[in-house]
């Protein structure tokens, strides 16, 4: 196998730091200045994401931070400044995935615990948006996540595919059979 090539930050012959290839500022900004521009370029991407994902904006912000705090130490690794975006979002929907697996099981052991089973939630109707929104919530999570990749964020399928980590055809099914959910719970309200 080949050799994976990543950039990193090299030391010149008098001992000073330098910066990766695709970083064109002063080295002595890439801890922080370079976190800052990315944060400010990325983050209301990746929070709205967060947001459409699970449905709480205050756990989207949490989701949004924590994907930056993670992707910290992989910063200088990254050889391509546009590659940090595909990154951010695969960081982003694991993080909501590994959420919702958590909340999950919380919940069983919960149940577990208490002998009945949760009481169920029901939000205000608020209006037409609301009624999408808890429709989207509604569905599997890859679904939810296929829909919200491909339409929201305006993702070619192979792009959602890789986020995913499936084929581009798994892809097709997860967004067919999301809209004929939301198609159903739709037409039943």
């Amino acid at each position: 196998m080949g050799r994976v090539r990543v950039a990193r930050a090299q030391r010149s012959r008098a001992g000073e730091r330098t910066e990766p290839a695709w970083y064109d500022g002063p080295a002595e900004r890439i801890e922080g200045g370079l976190l800052a521009d990315l944060y400010l370029r990325h983050s209301d991407g990746a929070a709205r994401l967060a947001y459409l994902l699970t449905g709480d904006r205050a756990l989207a912000e949490d989701l949004m931070q924590e994907a930056f705090v993670r992707l910290t130490g992989r910063l200088l690794h990254v050889r391509n400044r546009d590659a940090f975006d595909a990154y951010l979002r695969r960081t982003v929907v694991n993080l909501a995935r590994s959420y919702f697996r958590r909340r999950t099981v919380e919940k069983r052991y919960v149940v577990r615990q208490a002998g009945a089973p949760a009481p169920a939630t029901v939000a205000p109707d608020l209006g037409e948006r609301d009624r999408m929104r808890r429709a989207l919530l509604a569905l599997p999570e890859r679904q939810r996540a296929a829909l919200v990749l491909h339409f929201y964020e305006d993702l070619p399928e192979r792009q959602v595919a890789d986020i995913l980590r499936c084929r581009p055809g798994t892809v097709k099914s997860l967004v067919s059979r999301g809209m004929a959910s939301l198609r159903a719970m739709l037409e039943e309200s």
